[in-house]
């Protein structure tokens, strides 16, 4: 069987975390379980998975703290297991970098198409025209696309991988208002099922980082019922 990848899956329902690795080693990954989140972070130095598949509620350290560690090191993505009634769990993940979030209980294709779009989306790294010298500038904004690093007027400004993934797609389209559907795309692999929030909570959060109003955003503003657009004599 092909390989696609290695998943770090941390749960710490024993059985749910056996039923989950069993039908992903059976779709071509090789799953390692972590049941603890004080055992993560060592988990991911040692193994450099493609992928962490992390579980909110855990003995040790709960997985909002462990996504906001492994930002600190770890660009690849992670996809975060909420339960259905914690909405605000789901936002918080995400401001702290989580890349993208799966429901429970979980539904098993449904899983493995999020996975797949994830890390294709990291693998393939969005393709500029305007990139020179592996830099994308727009006006005082500069995104290193080699080191995948952002700074504005010269300095750095420190963003999660999803965050840094439609910044860089927003920027390689700056002055055009781009669909929800074609960030999807873009960022995440897949196209917009309707329900999705984690782009505006993207938006939300790059707003804060870069200092626009998000009562009245001048650098990225949300066009209703088209899109986002980033304006470029806003840099």
């Amino acid at each position: 069987m092909e390989q696609y990848g290695t998943i770090l899956l941390v749960e710490d329902d024993t059985s749910l975390a056996q039923w989950v690795a069993e039908y992903l080693d059976n779709q071509g990954y090789k799953t390692h379980c972590c049941y603890r989140g004080d055992e993560v972070i060592e988990r991911v130095k040692s193994l450099d998975p493609d992928l962490v598949l992390l579980d909110l509620m855990l003995p040790g350290k709960d997985g909002i703290s462990v996504c906001r560690d492994l930002r600190q090191f770890y660009n690849k993505p992670v996809i975060m297991l909420t339960a259905k009634d914690e909405e605000m769990d789901e936002v918080i993940g995400l401001e702290v970098g989580a890349s993208d979030y799966v429901i429970k209980p979980v539904r098993p294709r449904a899983l493995l198409a999020r996975i797949k779009a994830n890390v294709r989306a990291a693998q393939e790294k969005p393709q500029d025209h305007h990139t020179a010298n592996h830099e994308l500038v727009v006006g005082q904004l500069c995104i290193d696309t080699q080191a995948r690093k952002v700074s504005v007027a010269g300095q750095e400004v420190i963003v999660s991988s999803a965050e840094y993934l439609l910044l860089q797609f927003l920027a390689s389209h700056a002055g055009e208002v781009v669909s929800r559907d074609a960030v999807f795309k873009a960022t995440k692999g897949r196209e917009y099922d309707g329900l999705d929030r984690s782009v505006d909570v993207l938006i939300s959060a790059l707003r804060k980082k870069f200092n626009d109003d998000p009562q009245n955003p001048e650098k990225i503003k949300t066009v209703w019922g088209k899109g986002y657009l980033l304006v470029p004599s806003a840099w």
